[in-house]
């Protein structure tokens, strides 16, 4: 077991590279924790969004169903998850159904907000031009809500990044387990350096995975550049 002899804070680059291979694997795990969710979440949340934009009267008991779901402890969600899907209590897939309910929770409202900012001149010019309601949708109101949807996927996505961390209390490898390995080597007084490697590798995670959506939400709309550069 590793000695607590060097528990500086800083001692944290010594620490990462003796458990480098260790640190990394629990790393990658945090990552796809975080980021499939988000992925189905999103696919769940687009129809129900457009659902909830198209026939106003669902809108309300949609939205408020949706958000109710965010109020759940995660702790909990995370232990109940064996008994809905009949897995294992150590089984990855648990983390992946609940935080993905807590990103369906956040988008279908961000989906039918993007949805509803879309002017309505410019719904009745693509169907004047004879596109059909589907074709509307995916040529022209998805890509104006873009902008919209991309903003609640960096919250969806950070808020994931910190909340697969809690799923190390029941065993789950990924950089939750750094501040558990902290707290156990705390022995003879604090042992800083996983706990605050693990807290670095998480915000670099968010960080890095919040450039990407914003990069992504720029490719998805060349025109905003083209405006921004007038």
């Amino acid at each position: 077991m590793t000695s607590a002899a060097g528990s500086a804070p800083w001692d944290l680059f010594g620490y990462f590279a003796d458990h480098r291979g260790q640190v990394l694997e629990l790393l990658w795990s945090h990552t796809w924790l975080s980021v499939l969710p988000v992925v189905i979440g999103l696919l769940v949340s687009l129809p129900i969004g457009w659902l909830a934009r198209r026939y106003r009267w669902v809108y309300p008991s949609v939205v408020s169903v949706t958000g109710l779901l965010y109020t759940i402890p995660s702790l909990a969600l995370f232990v109940i998850m064996p008994m809905l899907l009949g897995t294992q209590i150590l089984d990855p897939v648990n983390v992946v159904a609940a935080l993905t309910v807590y990103t369906v929770a956040l988008l279908v409202r961000v989906v039918a907000d993007g949805l509803a900012a879309v002017p309505d001149d410019v719904m009745q010019s693509a169907t004047a031009m004879g596109l059909t309601r589907f074709q509307r949708l995916r040529k022209v109101e998805l890509p104006l809500a873009v902008p919209v949807i991309a903003a609640g996927l960096r919250v969806a996505t950070v808020a994931n990044v910190s909340l697969v961390a809690i799923a190390g209390t029941i065993g789950i490898p990924e950089l939750g387990q750094l501040f558990i390995i902290g707290f156990q080597l705390s022995v003879n007084g604090p042992y800083y350096p996983p706990i605050v490697l693990g807290i670095v590798l998480c915000v670099l995670l968010a960080l890095v995975l919040d450039g990407l959506i914003v990069l992504g939400s720029r490719w998805a709309t060349p025109w905003q550049r083209v405006v921004a550069a007038r």
